[in-house]
């Protein structure tokens, strides 16, 4: 999705024009994939902007940062506060907010250590990941032939740059295929995740969704909807899944902060559960859309307001 210019970017400190908010050609993140980033989302609520689960989205950009050896010169306090001024300042109701640990100019080489770590803050509007319509008509997904990262291959817990051409490469596969999205093995070959979201399916009224173990992200999207959905009441497991899970599977769907919470209606071009999406979907898909919203009271502390 193109992305559309906010007037300001902030860069260790000072609010920059979205232009001018540039590093150099030789910068060493840019050449070998050493950085990690959040992928945040304001929504418009009652109050004006909130920030979804802010602080937690710092705490693991931190958590990945202390995976990678970074060490950002600003608490993370300070990086929630700048994330809030940035969407304050951008004058945006809702948007996408991207912060970035990258290392500053002056090294070049496998060796990341003697470089600084820097910060940067983006925001911009951002519609549907995967289309308008995918929440209400639900998306079509394929097994991948590219494989998720393994634990002992690059840390799958952090969420770094460079990692995500495993993703990319997943997601391109897709695309070309026809398809909307890609959803990718472990080295075993079981379910791990889609090329950027957490995976959940439905058998009878029990709701399953891979564990940690299994070289997923551990999610925000994927924790509050989990938390949503035992808090309604249904039965939810962390399980080893199969591929033939997902064909037999009554409902599915993928979460995750740019998806936000999409319904997977056929998974290689065989249908999931009716080939729309299912009752326990629309339930808490519309439940997360509240909770986001701030319009539910239980939720509250996940609403981080940017004008208090």
């Amino acid at each position: 999705m193109p992305l559309t210019p906010t007037a300001k970017i902030w860069m260790d400190g000072d609010l920059v024009d979205w232009d001018d908010a540039t590093i150099h050609v030789l910068n060493p993140t840019l050449h070998y994939g050493w950085g990690v980033f959040e992928g945040i989302r304001a929504y418009a609520t009652s109050r004006g902007p909130a920030v979804f689960r802010l602080t937690e989205h710092i705490e693991r950009l931190f958590r990945s940062a202390h995976i990678y050896l970074m060490a950002p010169a600003y608490s993370a306090e300070e990086i929630v506060a700048a994330t809030k001024e940035v969407v304050r300042v951008n004058e945006v109701e809702s948007c996408y907010i991207r912060p970035l640990l990258y290392l500053g100019y002056g090294e070049m080489g496998l060796n990341p250590l003697p470089s600084t770590t820097k910060v940067t803050i983006a925001c911009w509007p951002w519609g549907a990941y995967l289309g308008d319509e995918a929440a209400q008509k639900g998306c079509r997904a394929v097994v991948s032939s590219w494989q998720r990262i393994g634990h002992n291959t690059i840390p799958p817990a952090g969420k770094a740059t460079g990692q995500y051409i495993n993703s990319s490469l997943a997601k391109v596969a897709a695309l070309k295929a026809g398809y909307d999205e890609a959803i990718m093995l472990t080295q075993q070959g079981n379910v791990a995740e889609g090329s950027g979201m957490n995976i959940f399916l439905v058998n009878g009224k029990k709701i399953i969704t891979p564990p940690l173990i299994d070289g997923v992200l551990a999610g925000l999207t994927r924790d509050a909807v989990m938390t949503i959905a035992r808090d309604e009441g249904y039965e939810l497991v962390e399980a080893t899944l199969s591929r033939t899970d997902l064909y037999l599977a009554d409902e599915a769907w993928f979460t995750g902060t740019a998806a936000e919470m999409v319904p997977l209606v056929e998974v290689d071009d065989r249908r999931v559960g009716t080939g729309r999406p299912g009752p326990i979907t629309r339930h808490l898909l519309e439940m997360f859309h509240q909770a986001a919203a701030g319009a539910l009271d239980r939720y509250k502390d996940w609403n981080e307001y940017v004008r208090e």
